[in-house]
């Protein structure tokens, strides 16, 4: 069996959440804060991390991957080798160039925190550059990568959203505004799999909002 450790909260936790759920592959879930892991299974104390019979994973992305060796079927990647890449070139401008960069925002957007106007003006500007290229690879067509769900829709399911907040509540304007999002979110949101994972959110963001009112 194996044991997906984090907390419901994480974007990247939800994502391996729901590629587990698309995949049909059986789970268990272990709740793990960040400072509350097991430095031998993830070396940077970040999070999500699997146990698997062999030993540990750390990184969304490995993991995900495999997740798709361990069960070809339902397949996620495209047998194709060129498309496959591309599904994976869509992923990883998600996080790499918008979310990342994003993240940037979060202490203030979300926590009450306060980040230096300077960041937040250059986040803005990269964030601009960003998604203007993301969007010359994006398909909406109805997924993220063409017509078919993929790896790449598990990734943007749960950061898009994020981003698109973020930038409200720091700009007052949506970053993503001129992407088919409300359609996307949509056409995911009729998939079991994913309604599993937006149910459990949002009694996770409720535990860890009491958990910081309890810290504070």
């Amino acid at each position: 069996m194996l044991t997906l450790c984090g907390f419901g909260v994480s974007n990247y936790y939800n994502k391996v959440k729901f590629a587990l759920l698309e995949k049909g592959i059986a789970f268990e879930e272990s709740t793990t804060y960040v400072g509350e892991t097991d430095p031998a299974c993830s070396p940077l104390g970040k999070v999500p991390y699997l146990l698997t019979p062999q030993g540990p994973l750390s990184e969304s992305a490995v993991i995900v991957e495999y997740l798709e060796q361990l069960q070809p079927q339902p397949a996620l990647l495209p047998s194709d080798a060129y498309a496959a890449a591309k599904v994976r070139e869509i992923s990883t401008y998600i996080e790499l160039h918008l979310e990342l960069e994003a993240r940037k925002l979060y202490t203030q957007a979300f926590f009450g925190g306060t980040v230096p106007q300077d960041v937040i003006d250059r986040t803005a500007k990269a964030l601009r550059k960003h998604i203007a290229a993301f969007s010359t690879l994006a398909k909406f067509s109805p997924y993220v990568a063409g017509n078919t769900f993929t790896l790449a829709d598990c990734a943007a399911a749960v950061h898009l959203p994020v981003i698109s907040m973020a930038t409200r509540q720091m700009y007052g304007e949506d970053f993503l505004q001129d992407l088919p999002l409300k359609a996307y979110l949509a056409t995911l949101a009729e998939r079991p799999a994913m309604q599993r994972v937006s149910a459990d959110r949002k009694a996770a963001n409720q535990a860890f909002m009491e958990r910081l009112a309890q810290r504070k």
